[in-house]
């Protein structure tokens, strides 16, 4: 069920600014933009500054891997919003669209063994059953995965799982394909902030 909190309530800076994005993209303001604009005081502005880090702070994880990692966790918890979102944003990095399938876990098959697929297979397990082991790690840990990039990982799982939790809980609206286009050409420019 969508709340329709996000479509009202802004002040006029808000408004003015939403304008201005639809104007310049020619494409509908996300909900996920909507939403951290609600109350920057309360929520907005920590999820910014958290998640930008977590996706485009310094890491040895590429933009790419941050947003393939984005991809999977809101796959794993069925958040259609966030996949459509960070897949798009993922697949404008050419290097992501080869590593897309390599790296991609089933739950059928044995996860890659390169350093991406066992961080993927990690941070799935985390999401669905909110915890991992000792073994978990060592698996991620001897694929070359350093500590530096499993907290880093972790950060980005951190931030989708709540991100994912909150398009679910307002009912995101699925923007068009020339939507998310829009959105992941923000994203790789500016980032999160």
């Amino acid at each position: 069920m969508r709340l329709d909190i996000l479509d009202r309530g802004y002040g006029t800076g808000t408004k003015l600014l939403f304008t201005l994005i639809r104007v310049v993209s020619g494409q509908p303001v996300p909900d996920a933009a909507k939403l951290v604009f609600y109350r920057p005081d309360f929520y907005g502005a920590r999820a910014k500054k958290f998640t930008h880090e977590a996706m485009r702070g310094r890491s040895t994880w590429s933009v790419a891997d941050r947003e393939l990692m984005a991809a999977f966790v809101s796959k794993v918890n069925g958040c259609t919003f966030c996949v459509d979102a960070h897949t798009a944003t993922a697949g404008r990095r050419t290097r992501m669209v080869r590593r897309f399938g390599r790296c991609w876990p089933t739950w059928n098959r044995p996860p890659s063994r390169t350093g991406c697929g066992r961080t993927l297979r990690m941070l799935g397990k985390l999401t669905r059953e909110g915890m991992v082991g000792v073994e978990d790690m060592r698996e991620v840990l001897s694929a070359g995965v350093t500590r530096r990039q499993v907290e880093d990982a972790l950060a980005v799982c951190a931030a989708f799982n709540t991100t994912d939790r909150l398009a679910d809980a307002f009912g995101f609206e699925l923007l068009s394909p020339a939507g998310f286009e829009a959105g992941a050409e923000y994203l790789l420019k500016w980032g999160y902030r």
